[in-house]
């Protein structure tokens, strides 16, 4: 608790709040642009990358191996408190950014795409979250990368995101389950939402880097 000690003056309470209230309405807004995006239906285009991959089953890692970062993270964060507050406010540009994304453009799935296993345990939560609507940008790419970005001054965590993007960002293109330009505009996107979230965020930006 001595992490604790001290972080949260009323100010930094208010701050916390509006990071709650962020992303909150950033899920909500997730959920509706999912339902929206499912209903939708579409052809598929063809990947030059995707055209020449074989077709794996990588659930394990797509579907377990997200839900273990999220909770691995929501940990990592609860130990560094001060991450916190800027955390969530960026996690809620992220996640309300990509739901607009996703309610923009309706790409067919890409034939034999392996998607989630309907009788799964986990992937009932994974699908309930909604982490499987939409295809750019990818968020199992963008999302360990703005991680990676927010504990870029420490070394460990920055690699260990990084090498979890990448993972993610292989192990989606060889399932199928997304197309190539969206795991590949999704370091960009996730970069651009990081530094606006830097620019408005300012004090919890600081707050984190004290």
């Amino acid at each position: 608790m001595s992490a604790y000690r001290g972080l949260f003056t009323r100010e930094h309470r208010r701050s916390f709040l509006v990071g709650l209230i962020l992303l909150a309405l950033a899920m909500v807004f997730q959920f509706y642009a999912s339902a929206y995006t499912n209903r939708v239906t579409s052809n598929f285009v063809p990947d030059l990358l995707l055209d020449r991959l074989p077709i794996l089953n990588l659930n394990f890692i797509i579907v377990e191996g997200a839900l273990t970062t999220i909770a691995g993270s929501i940990i990592l964060l609860l130990a560094q408190p001060k991450r916190i507050i800027f955390a969530m406010k960026a996690v809620a540009i992220f996640i309300a950014t990509r739901a607009v994304f996703i309610s923009l453009t309706h790409l067919g799935i890409y034939p034999g795409q392996i998607g989630p296993d309907p009788t799964g345990i986990f992937d009932h939560i994974y699908t309930g979250l909604g982490l499987e609507a939409g295809f750019f940008f990818s968020g199992h790419t963008g999302l360990t990368f703005l991680m990676a970005l927010i504990f870029w001054d420490r070394k460990f965590w920055r690699f260990a995101y990084l090498i979890l993007s990448a993972t993610f960002g292989i192990a989606v293109l060889f399932a199928h389950v997304h197309y190539s330009i969206d795991v590949f505009a999704a370091p960009y996107i996730t970069y651009s939402i990081f530094k606006m979230s830097q620019y408005f965020f300012k004090e919890d930006y600081d707050l984190m880097r004290s």
